[in-house]
């Protein structure tokens, strides 16, 4: 086997020669101009290189700086603060609705548990007092009894 990985001696390969192709070169044509409102499409700037090619392309603007901008007239500090300030305001209104949302729970709470201890209490009540009152039913009395066990006779 050879370097190149054929099967051939190098002698007996077939040597393959490409040319290259020439390129017709390109006649510039004028190119029709079409009426266009300004501001709508961008320029469109032609350039003739020595060899006689055109070259056209749109034209690129310069970048234009962006402005100083001014100070403001109010510090940023200033607005932050102020604005800290009215976020804390709404804050504390927000915890005084909370807390007094709760103390009127906790007072409804209560109420509910006494309420539910008068009804409570009262139904018991009624039940022993109206049970010594009560004078029907059927009286058991169980007296004292002796078994005695494996006797007989």
């Amino acid at each position: 086997m050879y370097p190149d990985h054929t099967h051939q001696p190098p002698a007996q390969r077939a040597v393959t020669i490409h040319q290259p192709t020439p390129i017709a070169p390109v006649v510039a044509v004028p190119a029709q101009l079409v009426p266009v409102q300004p501001g709508t499409v961008p320029a469109v700037a032609s350039v003739v290189l020595p060899d006689g090619r055109v070259v056209t392309g749109y034209a690129i603007e310069p970048a234009k700086p962006e402005p100083i901008a001014s100070p403001p007239a109010v510090s940023r500090t200033a607005v932050n603060v102020a604005l800290g300030g009215v976020g804390f305001l709404a804050v504390c209104g927000g915890l005084l609705l909370l807390t007094t949302f709760i103390t009127a729970l906790t007072a409804l709470i209560t109420q509910l548990i006494t309420l539910a201890a008068v009804i409570f209490g009262g139904w018991i009540a009624v039940q022993i007092f109206s049970a010594s009152s009560h004078k029907g039913g059927t009286t058991i009395n169980i007296r004292k009894a002796v078994f005695k066990r494996n006797k007989f006779g």
